[in-house]
């Protein structure tokens, strides 16, 4: 018998007409998946509109759930490609600063002076900010194996790659993240993946 709180069993029930089945949904999976893409994007106003844009994805694409792997994976996929996508988008925003015609351009009143944290916020370089220093591809594969905590044959079906391209980027991410961080050695995982989870 399904579990009527299942995230299965609220899928079927919007499909039959019950809109609340959808709100639950996102109420239960909003902040995994917002925090999977603040790791990923490292700045939270992105991270909303991607989350925003998974659910909104999620929504419309539900009819197409099928149940063959968990609702948690297929909406990882999800958040991911909406990830991706805001990537994208920042790549094609312009970097130049243009002053509408008629608006004053001129240096204005210096602000009250701002406290100096430069030294501290170097020699304490939090993992957030270094993980957007390293390739996008490895780290997605680090938030999902050591933010999300999924195992590797999970991330494969999220990334739609091997298991072995999976340990392979997740390898080097923490090689990239360590080099980054100035520690010189990756970071082990606090637990180590069961046997099954490290066959490729």
């Amino acid at each position: 018998m399904t579990d009527p709180g299942s995230d299965g069993s609220l899928v079927r029930r919007f499909l039959e007409g019950e809109p609340s089945a959808f709100d639950e949904l996102v109420r239960r999976h909003q902040v995994r998946v917002y925090n999977l893409c603040l790791r990923i994007l490292g700045n939270r106003e992105d991270a909303r509109d991607a989350t925003q844009d998974a659910f909104v994805a999620a929504l419309r694409k539900l009819g197409q759930f099928r149940g063959d792997a968990a609702f948690t994976t297929w909406l990882h996929r999800i958040a991911v490609n909406a990830c991706y996508d805001e990537l994208r988008k920042q790549r094609r925003r312009p970097m130049l600063h243009v002053v509408p015609e008629g608006e004053d351009d001129r240096p204005r009143e210096p602000a009250a002076p701002i406290a100096d944290h430069a030294d501290a916020i170097a020699s304490s370089m939090d993992a957030a900010a270094a993980l957007m220093e390293i390739p996008e591809e490895f780290r997605f594969a680090l938030v999902l194996a050591d933010v999300q905590d999924l195992a590797y044959e999970e991330i494969g079906r999220i990334l739609d790659v091997p298991v072995g391209t999976v340990k392979s980027r997740v390898h080097r991410g923490r090689i990239a993240l360590a080099r980054v961080m100035g520690t010189g050695k990756p970071r082990e995982p606090q637990d180590t993946p069961a046997p099954s989870e490290e066959q490729s």
